[in-house]
């Protein structure tokens, strides 16, 4: 069940990667026509999947249930992927529960991101090929499945020399975290980001990606019986300074900022009297960015915030800045690229996660419900 084995295509024959990646049943049929990338087929390889699916709107652990179904014919402008991974992220969970902004039409398949490799192409598909590694270019296309048909616009390629765990997770929640880190700040080296929820799949990127910007991260997570233990792990990552929640609303806070400068950006995700006091910490004229609200409670603004330091509030959703990019697929190729040349370096990592087989989706999905759990549920195909 290990899903590492797929972490690095081997060079040569394909149908030597593809036995490496649990599709050696295939590698007959895909050499018997040389011309399988570039034909149209009326019917596609493998023919049905075993997928998640809800027929309702609900708590997840009573309306998601698996389920096999059959796969559409093969048109010439779509092309057959089998997933490997696919991680539940807090935004899969709303879709299912009904609260997010955009909803599938029901039935649908659970999950907006993953990571799959291509089995078999349309006849007029040029911008993909079989053996890539794609991960979904938009949300709502229900990646928790063993595979599926899809649009080649509706895919874009990543490079197959990156682990398979941050591939699986790249399109969410590293995006988030260097959209925000770029466009809302000029930031420099030794400039001071604080931000909450830092244990999370964003919050961990945050770290990583603004240490290697030379950034300073205030870093604000829960109290919890294993404080010490996440701590270490996020300043192994490159965090500066970790605090709680706690912490942030004492006035030793001032004590942070004789070490480092008081931060131009704030990242909330969570919401709340959380958000209110990142406000308080930001210098004058900085921006707070909030891209979540787990504490499911508005933010309160101080009116000496906006008076006095004229801070700026603002908001980022990863879906809506992709789908105002959809035309420029340069911009898409180049975040995609930039976190990659950070993977390769050793400056970002996946989250700490949690692999686990499609058919024990209750655990997966139980799991990723509980609170303090930072490892991210990844289903293994």
């Amino acid at each position: 069940m290990e899903i590492m084995r797929f972490a690095h295509k081997a060079t040569g024959a394909w149908s030597r990667s593809v036995s490496r990646c649990r599709l050696a049943r295939l590698k007959a049929p895909l050499q018997l026509d040389g011309n399988i990338s570039r034909r149209f087929s009326t019917w596609p390889l493998i023919r049905e999947s075993t997928a998640l699916v809800h027929r309702s709107h609900g708590d997840p652990s009573q309306v998601v249930t698996l389920e096999t179904l059959k796969l559409p014919a093969l048109e010439a402008t779509s092309v057959l992927v089998k997933m490997i991974a696919a991680p539940i992220n807090p935004s899969d969970i709303n879709m299912i529960q009904g609260t997010y902004a955009i909803l599938p039409d029901l039935p649908a398949v659970g999950g907006n991101e993953g990571l799959g490799q291509v089995i078999e192409v349309g006849s007029d598909v040029r911008t993909i090929k079989v053996g890539d590694w794609v991960i979904p270019r938009d949300a709502g296309l229900g990646t928790w499945r063993t595979a599926m048909v899809l649009s080649a616009d509706d895919l874009v390629t990543v490079p197959s020399d990156i682990p398979v765990l941050s591939a699986a997770t790249l399109g969410v929640n590293p995006c988030t975290a260097l959209r925000m880190l770029s466009d809302f700040e000029d930031l420099k080296p030794g400039d001071t980001v604080i931000q909450n929820a830092a244990n999370s799949g964003v919050g961990q990127a945050v770290i990583q990606i603004a240490a290697a910007k030379g950034l300073q991260t205030v870093n604000v997570i829960r109290d919890r019986t294993d404080l010490h233990k996440l701590t270490d792990r996020l300043k192994a990552m490159g965090a500066t300074c970790v605090i709680t929640e706690e912490m942030l609303r004492r006035p030793e806070m001032k004590e942070i900022f004789k070490s480092y400068p008081r931060p131009k950006l704030a990242l909330n995700g969570v919401g709340g009297k959380s958000a209110t006091e990142l406000l308080r910490h930001l210098q004058s004229g900085g921006t707070m960015v909030t891209y979540g609200g787990m504490a499911k409670q508005p933010i309160t603004v101080p009116i000496s915030a906006l008076i006095f330091k004229d801070v700026k509030i603002r908001g980022f959703w990863v879906t809506r800045w992709k789908r105002e990019h959809k035309h420029d697929d340069g911009a898409l190729q180049g975040m995609l690229g930039e976190l990659c040349t950070l993977i390769r370096a050793g400056q970002l990592s996946s989250p700490a996660c949690t692999q686990v087989a499609i058919q024990d989706f209750h655990k997966a999905l139980g799991s990723a419900m509980e609170p303090y759990i930072s490892m991210k549920q990844v289903l293994v195909m």
